[in-house]
């Protein structure tokens, strides 16, 4: 394959997270998040929410953002489409991210839009050698005008693609090669993939690049049956996160060997605060085994 733009491109500057865990910030939980300022390592927060100039959201964020590192997740930049990106939608998270300066920007392995026409879901991508240079092109022109790495999610799917060059993990592995960008791992969808598709979870984890994986996300899924009658997980961050899934993380950790900053998503149902603070918990004494005491301590 002919070289790739990113194998040229100058390494963009890398932003870190507390190796801790973290969760979501939810509308719901500002005032006893502010009250109460809970032990937590980051909040993460949907980019598309803030691509305003004003409002309540700007201002309990501001707040928040005092006290606590940051991650801002991205879920329309349609990295994996063969459409340009939005110049406008690019322009925003920029100033979105010049505005609050986050840890960490992370985006999906995804598409959602096509003609003008915006779906409004993480749709999967072909692993073929042209859309792997379409990827790698997208990838190295938002590294370069938000001047930080991207952090690239791997997706829960459902179907593959009759006809693929790669697997998803060598497909992810190129990307990360080609662009200079890292890895946000998500626990569940590699867990909820390869459910669905018959797959080793863990053989998957393992054919990633270890040191590109610098955050990791765990969430719920939900169980529903395909049209033959099997069992088909899917992704919906409505519910606390599967046993199986907390099991796949600790031996994800285990092979990294080392803590990774790890967010608790909850998008649907979203419970009390304190409920999410529990699963955070959990996930803060796996890390602890994994990582001598920082600056700010280890927390349970």
């Amino acid at each position: 394959m002919a070289r790739l733009p990113g194998q040229v491109a100058r390494t963009p500057a890398r932003h870190v997270l507390p190796q801790e865990a973290g969760l979501g910030l939810k509308p719901q939980h500002v005032a006893q998040v502010l009250r109460d300022r809970p032990r937590l390592g980051f909040f993460e927060v949907h980019a598309e929410n803030y691509m305003v100039a004003g409002g309540r959201f700007h201002h309990d964020l501001s707040a928040i953002r005092e006290d606590y590192a940051l991650s801002v997740h991205g879920v329309g930049l349609s990295l994996g489409g063969e459409a340009p990106l939005s110049a406008q939608h690019l322009a925003r998270l920029r100033d979105l991210l010049m505005r609050y300066q986050p840890q960490v920007f992370s985006e999906h392995l995804a598409w959602g839009g096509h003609g003008g026409v915006f779906f409004n879901d993480l749709l999967p991508v072909p692993y073929t050698h042209a859309r792997l240079r379409r990827v790698c092109e997208h990838i190295d022109q938002v590294q370069n005008v938000l001047g930080r790495r991207l952090l690239l999610e791997n997706p829960s799917t459902y179907l593959r693609y009759a006809f693929n060059d790669y697997d998803e993990p060598a497909f992810l592995s190129a990307i990360v090669r080609h662009t200079g960008c890292e890895l946000l791992l998500d626990v569940n969808n590699v867990y909820v993939s390869c459910i669905n598709h018959g797959d080793d979870a863990m053989q998957y984890i393992t054919q990633l690049p270890r040191h590109a994986v610098q955050q990791i996300h765990l969430a719920g899924f939900a169980q529903d049956l395909d049209a033959a009658g099997d069992l088909l997980l899917i992704d919906h961050h409505g519910s606390a996160v599967a046993e199986a899934v907390w099991r796949l993380y600790q031996q994800t950790l285990r092979w990294l060997g080392r803590a990774v900053p790890t967010l608790i998503e909850r998008d649907n149902d979203v419970p009390a605060l304190d409920v999410l603070l529990a699963e955070a918990h959990r996930a803060q004494r796996l890390l602890n085994t994994m990582a001598v005491p920082q600056a700010r301590g280890a927390w349970v």
